[in-house]
């Protein structure tokens, strides 16, 4: 298998003929093998019926379905774990994404050297309350990963398949797949000017709380891309700073007493003094980190299931 395609769904009923006829037209033009899996998403109009038709006619489609909604990073992880081919492919299945950027973008992967090609959808036809915030989060993103992606969202990319089986999304981080796969040691991340197609049917499945869950789940990625597997660096460095610093506070009140007492005026209790209680405060909080740490580190080593998802059907 040459070419996997990971097309996450919920509730595209009206699209799905359309798109699997236009990656097929794609596919065979260019003669490669493929496999296409549709991952629903716990979709409510009838969706998998049209995955299970598409089957029948097309042995090279393969389908999984939620039994209830969990999000695209959950219906992309699964995905990931089902594909077989040797370069992985992730679209919407809203349209917008056009099948005719794949044989480009597997060309600049085999012959350029790229473990991954994100999207650029440099041309949009969503709404400013959709791009303002888009490009803010993507400002950012290059700021805080050092991954210099004019858009880190598109959901049209392409990966060497050792990239997605060694990569795990949850929450809401497929925003960044470009992040977790540079913490994972893939560094060559290529982009590619893609054309982006206004919506045919439907509306779009994301509403406000993106604006919270982005930024979030970023600062999540980079702390878990530098210190997942190492928790104790971050909690342990600040709580030996701070510890630091507060015992600092009470060596000073300590030998300032003892050299109070043999002083004309001697110095106030040192519990009077404001030094004492940044002393006492700064070693507490230093302590409590340096517990988070343990506790990080704990918890880190016996997690194994985050990416548990109840599957109703899968063919």
């Amino acid at each position: 298998m040459e070419i996997s395609i990971v097309v996450p769904l919920y509730n595209e009923v009206e699209s799905l003929p359309e798109l699997h006829e236009w990656i097929v037209s794609v596919m065979q033009k260019h003669n490669f093998t493929y496999e296409i899996i549709f991952v629903d998403d716990g979709s409510k109009d009838g969706s998998w019926q049209v995955v299970e038709n598409l089957q029948l006619k097309d042995p090279g489609v393969r389908g999984i379905k939620f039994q209830r909604n969990y999000g695209k990073s959950a219906a992309l992880q699964k995905g990931f774990e089902a594909v077989v081919g040797d370069f992985v492919i992730t679209m919407d299945a809203d349209l917008q994404d056009s099948p005719e950027e794949i044989p480009e973008m597997i060309r600049m992967i085999k012959e350029e050297d790229f473990d991954m090609i994100s999207g650029w959808k440099k041309k949009r036809f969503d709404p400013l309350s959709k791009t303002i915030p888009t490009k803010l989060y993507n400002w950012t993103a290059r700021k805080l990963t050092g991954i210099y992606l004019h858009d880190f969202n598109c959901g049209l990319k392409a990966y060497r398949s050792i990239v997605v089986k060694s990569i795990e999304i949850y929450g809401d981080m497929h925003r960044y797949i470009p992040a977790l796969a540079k913490y994972a040691g893939f560094n060559k991340i290529g982009e590619k000017v893609v054309q982006h197609q206004a919506r045919k049917f439907g509306t779009t499945k994301f509403g406000l709380n993106r604006f919270m869950n982005g930024p979030l789940d970023l600062l999540s990625v980079v702390f878990i891309g530098k210190f997942g597997k190492k928790p104790m660096h971050f909690f342990g460095a600040i709580g030996t700073l701070l510890f630091v610093i507060g015992f600092a506070f009470a060596l000073y009140l300590g030998i300032d007493k003892i050299v109070s007492l043999f002083s004309d005026h001697p110095s106030p209790l040192i519990a009077q003094r404001t030094e004492f209680y940044i002393a006492l405060t700064a070693m507490i909080i230093g302590s409590q980190f340096f517990l988070a740490g343990f506790i990080a580190e704990l918890i880190g080593r016996n997690s194994s299931s985050r990416n548990a998802y109840l599957i109703e059907t899968e063919i």
